[in-house]
């Protein structure tokens, strides 16, 4: 069996990753990393060591033949990489008030964790654990996002962690901040992001990178929080790049693996 050298290897994570997780959005089919059934298949074979989460996309899982999506959901679970509904669905099954109706179709597909996100609708804090409750009845994992996708000011950092310490305190792990959330905070008051990588629990957050400017915006997210920073949005032809990236490989990073070397 052929083996990288030991003096070569990268110091790679096995997972389950600590840090420098990385959470894709599987589009489907598209220009922002053809996925599918054999998308997928050749996706994993490649990259699917540095794949902890897929989600998908939107309304997908409405748009998507269900056979193919039940392939898609096992090719990922499989791989060992959580696999999970988007939050829109989500804000959908809540505005058409049946929830419950869509936590038994993803359990039928195969989902074992759904996104439950607030971007355009508003919980109480007691909808918002209830329906945590719901889901955790119902055998699926709760990814919670903080943020609008329009947000009108910029992150308060008081309400931030007062949210997140709720949600944590309801057993909720893998929170992810709003990209739109943070694109706004940067521009009007950037020392707030440098305050939020401080927290004790800031580690456990996934931070929306935009995928539509790669790999600018993810450089921006590794100058503020760290190459190690838990980054979700990544589009899946982006990867393995940025595994690499996070290694120093590449001429956005300079290449700077060779900085160990005196170079």
């Amino acid at each position: 069996m052929t083996k990288i050298p030991n003096s070569l290897a990268l110091p790679l994570q096995i997972k389950p990753r600590k840090t420098g997780r990385t959470s894709i959005i599987d589009y489907g089919p598209d220009s922002m990393g053809w996925t599918g059934e054999n998308g997928v298949v050749d996706l994993l074979s490649c990259a699917g060591n540095y794949i902890d989460f897929a989600k998908i996309y939107a309304l997908n899982s409405l748009l998507i033949p269900l056979q193919s999506l039940k392939r898609i959901v096992a090719l990922y679970n499989d791989a060992d990489v959580v696999c999970y509904s988007g939050g829109i669905l989500f804000e959908y099954a809540h505005c058409k008030g049946d929830v419950m109706g869509m936590l038994k179709f993803l359990v039928e597909i195969g989902f074992k964790a759904m996104e439950l996100s607030e971007n355009y609708i508003s919980l109480s804090a007691d909808e918002r654990n209830r329906y945590f409750d719901q889901c955790k009845k119902a055998g699926i994992s709760v990814i919670y996002e903080f943020g609008r996708k329009n947000p009108e000011a910029e992150i308060s950092l008081e309400e931030l962690e007062s949210l997140i310490t709720a949600v944590l305190d309801q057993g909720i792990e893998h929170i992810i901040l709003e990209e739109s959330e943070i694109t706004m905070t940067a521009k009007k008051n950037p020392s707030v992001l440098k305050e939020l990588a401080k927290k004790d629990w800031f580690k456990d957050i996934f931070v929306e990178a935009d995928p539509f400017r790669f790999p600018q915006n993810h450089l921006s997210l590794f100058q503020d929080f760290g190459t190690q920073v838990n980054l979700a949005n990544i589009a899946p032809g982006q990867a393995l790049r940025l595994e690499g990236y996070r290694q120093g490989i590449g001429r956005a990073v300079d290449y700077a693996i060779f900085k160990q070397f005196g170079i």
